[in-house]
Parts: C-alpha cells; sequence; structure tokens
C-alpha cells in the first residue's frame, strides 16, 4: 500500500510554453493553450518548467499563470507547476507560492549550475519535502542541470510520503529501467522521442513537449499502450518522430513555439537568452509545417487520429 499524499494520475502531461507580446506575458494566450490541452483530455499541465522559460518568469509572471490554469483545469485536469532553482531557500519558497496559488504538485528541476553531489540532491530535495507540504515531482534532466539523480537517489527519496513521482528525462535507458524498479515512484517519460521505450519499461505517461503541438494525438498513443493495444501505439509512436525532431531542432523551447505561432496560437517571442530561431531552421520549420504539421493539427482538433 502506497505511503504517497497524493496519487499522481497516470497519462499525458504538456510541459507547457509560456506566451509573450514582446516582453509581457500574454495572458489571452495562456488560457487558449490550457484550453486546448483540457479539451484534448490530458491528465496534467506543466507550467513554469523548461518549456515554459522558467528561468526568466518573474514571481508576478508565475502567479498568475498557476492561478489561472487552477482556475481552468479544476475537476478537469492536473496542474504540475514547476517551482525548482539552484537554490534549496528559493527552491521553498517558490513551492510554497505554488502550494497557495492552488497547484495540485509542484515539480522541482535539480539544482543546475552548483553540481551537487548524490547526497546534496538527497538534502535538498528532502528540505523541501519536508519543509512544504505539496506533492513534489523529482526532474532528472542531466543535459540541463549537469547533474544526475541516479537510482539509489531517487529510490531514497521515495521513502518521503509526498515526493510522489519522477521525470525522467536523463536519455539513459537503463538509469531508467533501474529507477522503475527500484522507486517507491511513478515514473513518467521526459523525452518524447523515448516515450514508447519507457512506458514499456513500466513509465507511467509523459511530461511531453510535443503535446503543446498534438494534445489529442498524445493522449490517444497514450491510451492506445494503457490498454494493451501494441499494433496502435507502436505505429503511432514511430509517427511522432519527425514532430519530435522538428520540435529539438534548436533549444527547447524555441522551436515548438515557432510551430505554435504559424498556427496562430501565440507569439514566437522568447526572453532573453533565447532567440528565435536560425534563418536555416526556420526554413526548415516552415516546409514541416506547411507540408504535414499544419494538417496534423487540424484533424487532432477534431479528434481525429
Amino acid at each position: 500500500m502506497s505511503n504517497k499524499t497524493w496519487e499522481m494520475p497516470d497519462g499525458i502531461y504538456t510541459a507547457l510554453v509560456t506566451p509573450f507580446v514582446g516582453a509581457k506575458l500574454d495572458q489571452k494566450a495562456w488560457r487558449v493553450l490550457v484550453q486546448r490541452q483540457i479539451d484534448a483530455g490530458v491528465a496534467g499541465i506543466v507550467p513554469a518548467g523548461c518549456t515554459g522559460e522558467a528561468a526568466t518568469l518573474s514571481l508576478k509572471d508565475r502567479e498568475w499563470m498557476v492561478r489561472a490554469a487552477v482556475e481552468m483545469c479544476s475537476g478537469k485536469c492536473a496542474v504540475v507547476a514547476g517551482s525548482g532553482s539552484n537554490s534549496t531557500e528559493l527552491t521553498m519558497e517558490l513551492t510554497r507560492q505554488v502550494k497557495e496559488w492552488g497547484a495540485d504538485a509542484a515539480m522541482l528541476i535539480s539544482p543546475y549550475y552548483n553540481k551537487p553531489q548524490q547526497h546534496g540532491l538527497l538534502a535538498h530535495y528532502r528540505t523541501v519535502a519536508r519543509g512544504v507540504d505539496i506533492p513534489i515531482v523529482l526532474y532528472n534532466v542531466p543535459g540541463r542541470t549537469a547533474v544526475n539523480i541516479l537510482p539509489e537517489t531517487a529510490a531514497e527519496l521515495g521513502a518521503e510520503p509526498n515526493i510522489v513521482a519522477l521525470k525522467e528525462a536523463s536519455g539513459n535507458l537503463p538509469q531508467i529501467e533501474e529507477a522503475i524498479g527500484r522507486c517507491d515512484l511513478k515514473v513518467f517519460s521526459g523525452d518524447d522521442g523515448l516515450n514508447f521505450q519507457i512506458f514499456g519499461l513500466g513509465g507511467r505517461g509523459a511530461i511531453s513537449v510535443v503535446s503543446n503541438l498534438l494534445p489529442g494525438a498524445m493522449v490517444r498513443f497514450w491510451k492506445a499502450w494503457a490498454k494493451g493495444d501494441i499494433n496502435q501505439a507502436w505505429p503511432m509512436s514511430r509517427a511522432f518522430d519527425p514532430i519530435t525532431s522538428a520540435c529539438f531542432v534548436e533549444s527547447n523551447p524555441v522551436p515548438v513555439k515557432e510551430l505554435l505561432s504559424m498556427a496562430g496560437l501565440c507569439r514566437r517571442d522568447l526572453r532573453l537568452p533565447l532567440m528565435p530561431v536560425t534563418e536555416h531552421s526556420l526554413t526548415f520549420l516552415v516546409q514541416f509545417y506547411e507540408g504535414t504539421l499544419k494538417e496534423l493539427m487540424a484533424r487532432d482538433q477534431e479528434g481525429e487520429a
């Protein structure tokens, strides 16, 4: 029997982009983006994560986004708000805030730049978990943080009642398999290119970038897998490959924001130090959108495969 304070629903969570108009938060576009996800039936959304340019968001931005998402998603899907930083003290404060704003859970990236040891990671996450009464999702993304939450560390953290899940974006399938086997945590894929493989190892869903574009298709893919229909899930998974490649042709979230802007869902505006894609990448993305993605997004909006 689980000792967890909250059962994170299985399924697809969308790591949402943060829309801007120039330097300002685009509140109208945020509501449009959130509603698309609700309509598609996602298990939850993740505001203020890496895809949401969290490092450049002000506290005022975060509060408005999370409160608006909580209001819209209430009773429909979960809100797992990013609240991590590379300072334990600041992470505690941000996590207290997302609890106050009504989020169902907080997602904490490992402290970046500092490069803490494994016992440093244990101390960091335990301090937050024991100091703030909110369910916590660990986020392992060594490519951004330069530190890796090892399976034995995740297993120790799994003993904490309000650490409920692990988003795994290490890209290391043997490590992810070991973490799933050892941890009293739900493990979610944090790498769209490996969703099918991580589901097969026992992953309980995905925290996805691609579902910014095709939330309905991603939900249908997960449901096909969850009901054991591999003959349907496998080709669906492979059909996402070119979309995943397009989303990561440059640093996330720059390409996915570009594609969303082509679809008229938000502007391509970013906050420094991120910049729009290069001319070469833009040519590729325009061709990809016009030749492939535009039709797929239209069909997705209509609920078609």
